[in-house]
C-alpha cells in the first residue's frame, strides 16, 4: 500500500514538470496567432484544396471582414519531408486576440447559411473534405523576435 501511495504521489508531482503547455502569447488584447496543419491522402491534395477554398475559406474571409481575425494565409511546402512529418497545407490565422481565438463565433451558423444556401451540397462537400484528410493539428505560435535596437 505504501508503494502504491508513493508511486501515486510521485506521478502527481512529476506531471507539472513534464507538461508542455501552449507557448506564451501576448497580452489578452493583442493579436493571437494559430497555425492549422492539414495532411491529405496521397493524390487528393488538389481536391482537398478546391473544397477548402470553396467551403471554408469564404467563412474565414468573413471573419477577417468582421474583425474577429486580422489575417489568413494559406501555404504549402515547396519540398517534401518524411511521411510522418509531412503536411500538405498550413493555414495561419492572426486573431484579434486570444479570447476570440479560443471561443466559438456566435455568428458562424448564420454565416454558413448565408454563404452556402444549398446546405445539402455544402454538408456533402465538407464531409468529403474530411474523408480525404489524414491528419489535422492546431499550433498556437508566439513571435519572440527581439525588438530592433
Amino acid at each position: 500500500m505504501r508503494n502504491i501511495l508513493l508511486t501515486l504521489l510521485v506521478s502527481v508531482c512529476a506531471r507539472p514538470l513534464l507538461a508542455q503547455g501552449a507557448p506564451p502569447q501576448q497580452a489578452a488584447d493583442k493579436p493571437y496567432s494559430m497555425e492549422y496543419y492539414y495532411k491529405v491522402q496521397w493524390g487528393h491534395q488538389q481536391e482537398f484544396l478546391d473544397l477548402f477554398l470553396r467551403n471554408h475559406y469564404p467563412l474565414l474571409l468573413k471573419n477577417v471582414e468582421s474583425g474577429r481575425m486580422l489575417s489568413v494565409k494559406i501555404e504549402q511546402p515547396a519540398n517534401h519531408t518524411t511521411e510522418d512529418g509531412r503536411w500538405d497545407y498550413r493555414v495561419t490565422i492572426r486573431f484579434k486576440n486570444s479570447t476570440v481565438a479560443t471561443s466559438a463565433n456566435p455568428d458562424e451558423e448564420r454565416l454558413i447559411k448565408q454563404l452556402w444556401p444549398n446546405q445539402e451540397t455544402y454538408k456533402r462537400e465538407e464531409q468529403r473534405r474530411f474523408e480525404i484528410l489524414l491528419g489535422h493539428w492546431d499550433l498556437p505560435v508566439t513571435d519572440i523576435t527581439p525588438a530592433k535596437k
